[in-house]
């Protein structure tokens, strides 16, 4: 049974707790945890989820158990203009390290080196989790270092001055029309720069994600309610939905990542023409599986998600002192807070 988002996680918690429960549901990670949180999931074994790399597993787990059956997933990468990036005499940052080095000696003069999406969903969030910052270490000096860091990059302009405000589509925008030289997204979009820049498409050059700690990902998921008469054939099922030969036909298919691990080792990720870059994104994509972040489950991710928005901008904005408006986020945070597994 697959429930549209729209129908909103109370049908979802009520169809789960009810004596009839659907036998296996898609959902999101988020969601999931909740319901793993109020003890109305299955857990399965390793072994029953064998099919499945472990850096996809361990990255699921909630306190040390599997309650997810990972379907399929996505995870970004770094698309960027070789000609603009040539001008910097440098290759694409691998991380916020190399980003701040870029930025501390690049020529203000030059265009922006990326437009970050910073109040726009749950971009920041996920940003200080590649940072390698837990929501529990924002009132630090590590935090405060990278928040200043970010803030100079943002005030020399090599970050868009619009990245306080600007959505991840207008990020788009900016980067087809030559106004930024790297811009973070799924390999999804290189067909609408290919449709709508051509001429911006001829010089496209794919990158992995920047980050410190472990890559970002996306990912939908089965779960089996603990009610289910049919616990068996649900799992029977979810993995024979996501075996090596369904895998692969729906990578095929669609933009999506696989989760079987034999899916993941075969050509389709492995083996990329030259210059084909599609499939370079399509193959970098698929390395990031293999050293992935461990999912921070929210059950209020909305408001943690919009603190550290107002964060971000207040910082950006110089509203206050950067270390005490990070101790103002910590005490919100304590409260907001529930969970962080």
């Amino acid at each position: 049974m697959d429930i549209p988002f729209s129908e909103g996680e109370k049908r979802t918690l009520a169809s789960v707790l009810s004596d009839n429960p659907p036998d296996l549901i898609n959902l999101n990670p988020d969601f999931s945890a909740l319901l793993a949180q109020k003890g109305t999931l299955y857990s399965f074994s390793d072994e029953e989820l064998s099919q499945f790399p472990n850096a996809i597993i361990n990255s699921l787990k909630i306190n040390e158990k599997n309650y997810l059956i990972p379907w399929y997933a996505t995870s970004a990468v770094t698309i960027y203009n070789k000609k603009l990036m040539s001008g910097l005499n440098t290759n694409p940052p691998q991380n916020y390290y190399e980003l701040f080095k870029i930025c501390a000696k690049r020529d203000k003069k030059s265009k922006a080196l990326m437009a970050m999406t910073l109040t726009d969903g749950d971009y920041a969030l996920k940003m200080l989790s590649k940072a390698g910052i837990s929501l529990s270490d924002i009132n630090s000096d590590k935090a405060e270092n990278f928040f200043g860091n970010i803030q100079k990059a943002y005030n020399n302009s090599c970050l868009s001055k619009e990245s306080i405000t600007m959505t991840h589509r207008e990020a788009l925008e900016k980067f087809m029309a030559g106004e930024t030289i790297l811009f973070e997204g799924g390999s999804n979009f290189l067909n609408l720069i290919k449709e709508n820049a051509p001429e911006t498409f001829k010089n496209i050059g794919i990158s992995s994600q920047i980050t410190n700690d472990g890559y970002n990902f996306s990912m939908m998921n089965f779960v089996i309610p603990l009610k289910s008469k049919k616990r068996d054939e649900a799992l029977k099922f979810a993995l024979y939905m996501t075996n090596y030969e369904n895998q692969l036909e729906l990578a095929k298919l669609t933009n999506v990542l696989a989760t079987n691990k034999k899916a993941l080792n075969s050509s389709f990720y492995t083996k990329v023409k030259t210059g084909d870059i599609f499939e370079t994104a399509r193959l970098t994509s698929a390395k990031q599986m293999n050293n992935l972040q461990h999912a921070v489950f929210l059950n209020n991710r909305k408001d943690v998600v919009t603190l550290i928005n107002n964060t971000v901008q207040k910082i950006l904005l110089n509203k206050d002192n950067t270390s005490d408006i990070l101790k103002d986020c910590q005490k919100s945070l304590t409260v907001l807070v529930r969970y962080n597994l």
